[in-house]
């Protein structure tokens, strides 16, 4: 099974690794050729373009930042695609788009999975991602081994499209937690308590969770290097707002994180990790969150 990968970019750099990692010949294709020289010295081969990756694949994944750039590399690699291909978009998009997506590629004979991940950075470096997939189950088996090399939850959900739903709601619980994170920790140290101290006091109970863990210490101790920047978590509650108001749906947490994240665009955190949705919290109370040991 030859697989391409289109988008190398901070989940796709670490996921091109992984499957060469379990010895699967790949092909890949980004428009930052820098990128592409990075993964071609891990062993895999580098193309000029995606219709060259479909030409050359029996599996094609795309991992990219926005709908109209995924809409604009599929149809690149539609013109490219062999008979009977699969195309994976493992990208954040709203299950319109995914259906859409998946429609074009069923019109060349060829199968699609939308399949966006959760995990960030660090589950694309681990492979301990969770997939969130839309399409055929049987379509599925045939390409399990692709995902077992870069996660650990593999689980099909429905129908094309639903993949992209079951990630629109992830996106809700993992940015509203990170949003309760920092509202506790801003009042904590407004009334005087070291932040990291309330943290190791909570983690072991009720309030424990992956996101406590791992956004909580980036707070403290000010690290907001992105593994999850606030740019691409904003695109997608705006998607997860799209899609309710097309359900007509109201989801009033979530259009409060919208405007939250708006504020952060606004005041230059657009690259920050989406733990720096404490910024926020901080400059509305005029406080720091920081550690004092």
């Amino acid at each position: 099974m030859k697989i391409g990968f289109i988008g190398l970019g901070i989940m796709g750099k670490p996921m091109s690794r992984n499957l060469l990692n379990a010895g699967f010949d790949l092909i890949v294709y980004d428009i930052d050729r820098a990128a592409v020289e990075i993964i071609e010295k891990a062993g895999a081969k580098g193309a000029a373009s995606s219709e060259e990756v479909a030409r050359n694949a029996d599996v094609i994944i795309t991992m990219l930042p926005r709908a109209d750039i995924g809409k604009s590399v599929l149809e690149e690699i539609l013109t490219g695609i062999r008979e009977n291909s699969i195309v994976i978009d493992m990208s954040s998009v709203s299950p319109v788009v995914s259906k859409e997506f998946a429609r074009m590629v069923e019109a060349k004979n060829c199968k699609f999975l939308d399949a966006p991940v959760s995990g960030g950075e660090i589950g694309a470096i681990k492979a301990t991602l969770a997939f969130m997939i839309g399409g055929d189950e049987a379509v599925v088996e045939k390409v399990r081994p692709v995902f077992k090399a870069l996660g650990k939850s593999i689980m099909v959900v429905g129908g094309n499209g639903s993949g992209s739903v079951a990630k629109l709601a992830n996106q809700i619980m993992v940015n509203l937690n990170i949003a309760a994170v920092a509202e506790a920790l801003v009042l904590a140290t407004k009334a005087g308590a070291d932040p990291k101290k309330v943290f190791e006091a909570v983690r072991g109970g009720f309030a424990g969770s992956a996101v406590l863990e791992e956004k909580a210490p980036m707070m403290y101790s000010r690290n907001f290097k992105a593994g999850g920047p606030i740019y691409i978590n904003l695109k997608d509650i705006t998607n997860v707002m799209h899609t309710a108001d097309n359900l007509s749906v109201s989801l009033p947490l979530t259009a409060i994180l919208k405007e939250i994240m708006n504020s952060l665009k606004a005041t230059g955190h657009l690259n920050d990790d989406h733990s720096s949705i404490v910024n926020y919290y901080e400059n509305t109370n005029n406080v720091i969150v920081k550690t004092k040991s």
